[in-house]
């Protein structure tokens, strides 16, 4: 799908500094959203609003949401980015690491969702898309608390989906695979051995590169444009194959 299909519409994508929610808020704009980033730091304007926002503070939050539908008139996408990763297996990380990990992957959607329920109800044709991840269905080594709150995010998109649906709002979610993103960098850059990290990381993706953040963001258009309104409920792999794949 290209073109203008997002014309007159206004889209919010929380996280949207760097990254895919970066390469998601532009991508929207040049299809003919008007797009607000919702970040901690927002940055890299180019033509998309900035609107401040911790998605773990229910205020903040709220105040975001509307400062957006005060200045635009509406709100008909929203793109649920905002996220943090965390390393390690179950024992590395105490019970405030897991809250906090939680309090922003998860809770995080719930609330942003939660102030923009009014506004996508009076949308003629609104969408949420919910950043998920390889790890909701996959298991990975030393990934044990980010898993956790993918596999939430998941199950959460599902619920979400089919309570909404009756509200004319589709609900889904795109899984990446390992994504060419500053996060991952700074995990490399504190490997012992960057390159073999770099190496390995490729490798488990059965196209053998690492996923662009530029192709996330083509999933997640394709779930919000009006163009796909029989499209809800749906996890959508960009994952180089590694959910599904066993090659040789």
């Amino acid at each position: 799908m290209s073109g203008l299909d997002f014309a007159g519409t206004v889209a919010v994508v929380t996280g949207a500094s760097s990254g895919i929610g970066l390469a998601t808020a532009r991508l929207l704009a040049g299809r003919g959203a008007l797009v607000a980033n919702l970040d901690l730091a927002p940055a890299d304007g180019d033509g998309i609003a900035l609107v401040k926002c911790d998605v773990a503070d229910d205020g903040s939050v709220r105040a975001a949401v509307a400062e957006v539908v005060a200045r635009f008139g509406r709100l008909d996408v929203l793109v649920n980015n905002a996220g943090i990763g965390a390393q390690g297996d179950v024992t590395a990380n105490d019970d405030e690491e897991w809250h906090r990990v939680f309090d922003v992957n998860v809770v995080g959607i719930v609330r942003v969702t939660r102030a923009a329920l009014p506004h996508l109800r009076a949308a003629p044709a609104a969408a949420v898309v919910n950043t998920c991840s390889i790890a909701a269905t996959a298991g990975l080594p030393r990934r044990a608390l980010y898993s956790a709150t993918k596999g939430a995010v998941l199950s959460l998109t599902l619920a979400m989906a089919a309570d909404h649906v009756r509200d004319g709002i589709r609900v889904n979610c795109v899984n990446p695979g390992t994504v060419d993103t500053p996060w991952v960098a700074r995990l490399l850059g504190q490997a012992a051995d960057p390159q073999a990290e770099l190496a390995a990381l490729r490798a488990r993706q059965p196209m053998g590169r690492l996923v662009a953040a530029e192709e996330v963001a083509g999933a997640i258009a394709y779930l919000a444009s009006p163009l796909s309104g029989a499209t809800t409920g749906t996890v959508l792999a960009v994952d180089g194959g590694m959910h599904g794949l066993r090659v040789r």
